[in-house]
């Protein structure tokens, strides 16, 4: 009699796929399970089972729910169930993914060697009401860690802090962030005040160099002087300014004077970075994810997606 090509099939897969690699053999009396991989169903036994290492009752091969992972990371789950798909021919809904992106548990990396650079940055989530009406936005905050590992937290900067705290810091460790008082509230908490040198973001230094409404020449006087860390020396030129047109950024070098630095010797040496494009695009590609046209969040879902999205940006997801 012959056996059904499907059945042929799926033997032929257990055959090479399973029974090759653990080294067994199907028998009929052999209790199995189905398992759903890349290259469709396959049957497998509890020796089996145990052999690779795969947990009870779970219905999908490690390669699949890697697969399943890496596509929710980077897309909505409409789009993911969709490309999974076509790319598999196995059809897994997006409320599965969803559920299966919650239950995923994944940590934040450690770095390999001592830590000698941090930047923090915020960024923004549209958060969904639980009883419907208008949608807002909520920040969460990002750290990157020598320009390399991200890590983001939302409404959780105890976890941001005690992240970067388990890291063997180095001594000095440089803190790079923009002039928001929150970002440097967060430093406070790391390493040891004689640890951190902490230093102000050039470019957006620059920015705020130029919003003053003075001649070009005044201007430029100020960005050489600056760059030189040159700090008395600039408010004295900044004298000759009316106090109302640059009393703001008075104000702005006075608040983080101890955070203005040598940039041009820092750079010179390569001492560290002088700014914080290495966060400010770790929170760009984030919010590739997490700002998709339309998409609202329920509060206790962003966290599990911020995690997912850094796992996948750390290559923590690879194969």
């Amino acid at each position: 009699m012959r056996v059904p090509l499907r059945v042929d099939r799926a033997r032929g897969r257990t055959a090479f796929f399973i029974e090759k690699q653990t080294r067994t053999r199907t028998t009929p009396k052999s209790r199995k399970r189905t398992l759903k991989s890349c290259v469709g169903s396959l049957s497998i036994t509890k020796k089996q089972a145990n052999r690779l290492g795969l947990a009870p009752y779970q219905r999908r091969s490690p390669l699949l729910e890697r697969c399943c992972l890496i596509l929710s990371a980077n897309s909505s789950y409409q789009r993911a169930e969709n490309d999974l798909k076509i790319l598999t021919g196995i059809s897994i809904s997006h409320s599965s993914l969803q559920r299966k992106v919650q239950r995923h548990s994944v940590d934040f990396p450690d770095v390999k060697q001592k830590l000698t650079e941090v930047s923090l940055d915020g960024g923004k989530v549209r958060i969904r009401r639980e009883k419907g009406g208008k949608c807002y936005w909520k920040e969460y905050k990002t750290a990157r860690l020598q320009g390399i590992y991200y890590g983001a937290f939302f409404q959780d900067n105890l976890s941001l802090i005690n992240w970067v705290n388990s890291q063997p810091l180095a001594n000095p460790l440089y803190c790079l962030g923009d002039g928001h008082d929150g970002i440097w509230n967060l430093f406070a908490e790391i390493g040891e005040e004689g640890q951190r040198q902490e230093i102000l973001d050039w470019y957006h230094l620059k920015e705020n160099i130029y919003k003053i409404e003075a001649d070009s020449e005044l201007l430029k006087k100020l960005e050489t002087l600056l760059w030189k860390g040159l700090v008395e020396e600039t408010l004295n030129l900044l004298d000759e300014v009316k106090p109302s047109v640059a009393e703001k950024f008075v104000k702005h070098l006075t608040k983080h004077r101890q955070r203005l630095t040598n940039y041009q010797q820092v750079q010179l040496q390569q001492i560290s970075s002088i700014g914080s494009g290495a966060v400010e695009s770790a929170v760009k590609q984030i919010s590739q994810r997490l700002q998709l046209t339309g998409a609202q969040w329920k509060w206790d879902s962003v966290p599990q997606i911020l995690r997912l999205r850094c796992a996948y940006l750390n290559g923590q997801l690879a194969i």
